[in-house]
């Protein structure tokens, strides 16, 4: 569990203290007004379990305060929403991470995004997220339901054919010669990546290599409409939903769009990287 997640539980967990004390009750009969075993209330107070908002609610009106439960409802949501390692992720396979996008990409109009080292989920081929899969399962030795995973991926991609949602996307160049597949995946990947740009509702840009930008291209990013960015590092993944992180992501994709190039552009691009490739 990472270190910035932990400290915010345990923040949580002594506020709830703090309640709890002001309103001298002690740990083993606030757990008989709210009908829990009494180690429930040490482990929320000392950071061992996450609550849920029912449990907030609850423990803000057996203390006597129940105008406090919309502010410890509110350091819950920064709790879970910012940090998310992989590994709790991932503690119960990919499905259900992916299932999660799925549901993104319903409840959303417009996607942007940019991706570095590798194609957009949203636009892989089955084959090839397969190989995405099993290398994330490899590392964080998470379970193995690739397949599950990537049927999930798979039914993500409907959005791209509903009537209203646009896609905004941005790679490196770099990423379409990424082999974390053999090359002949890859050259099937590529293959539907230039099918790609021919969709209304999808804008597809590259940053040449060599290209001059006005920002270091540290790390992938999702943007949802104007209310989430996504974040992924090595270890976690990050919800962002204050309006100045969404904001900063948004600039940080202008300019690497400023970079990008579009159209028979991109598509030349593509077919280079393509013809590159050495399939046995």
């Amino acid at each position: 569990m990472s270190t910035d997640y932990q400290q915010a539980r345990l923040s949580l967990g002594a506020r709830l203290r703090e309640l709890r004390t002001e309103a001298g009750v002690n740990g083993r009969d606030l757990a008989a007004r709210l009908g829990w075993p009494a180690s429930k209330v040490s482990k929320l107070e000392n950071g061992r379990q996450t609550a849920t908002p029912a449990d907030l609610q609850a423990w803000a009106e057996a203390v006597g305060q129940p105008e406090s439960a919309g502010e410890l409802k509110g350091r819950l949501q920064g709790l879970e929403s910012r940090y998310r390692t992989w590994r709790r992720l991932l503690a119960g396979g990919h499905r259900a991470r992916q299932e999660v996008g799925v549901s993104h990409s319903q409840e959303t109009t417009v996607t942007t995004g940019y991706e570095p080292g590798i194609v957009p989920g949203l636009f892989q081929i089955a084959e090839y997220a397969r190989h995405v899969l099993t290398h994330a399962t490899d590392l964080h030795d998470s379970p193995r339901d690739i397949e599950e995973g990537v049927r999930a991926r798979m039914r993500r991609q409907e959005a791209l054919y509903h009537p209203g949602k646009r896609f905004r996307f941005i790679m490196a160049e770099a990423a379409l010669y990424v082999q974390i597949c053999p090359p002949s995946v890859l050259a099937a990947q590529l293959d539907r990546l230039g099918g790609l740009l021919g969709l209304d509702n999808v804008e597809l840009g590259i940053v040449p290599l060599g290209a001059p930008v006005s920002v270091v291209p540290k790390h992938g990013f999702w943007i949802f409409d104007d209310r989430l960015a996504i974040v992924e590092t090595w270890n976690t993944e990050m919800w962002l939903d204050d309006r100045s992180d969404i904001d900063l992501y948004r600039k940080v994709w202008g300019k690497l769009q400023a970079a990008a190039v579009y159209g028979p552009a991109a598509h030349r691009l593509i077919a280079r990287a393509r013809s590159s490739l050495t399939i046995t």
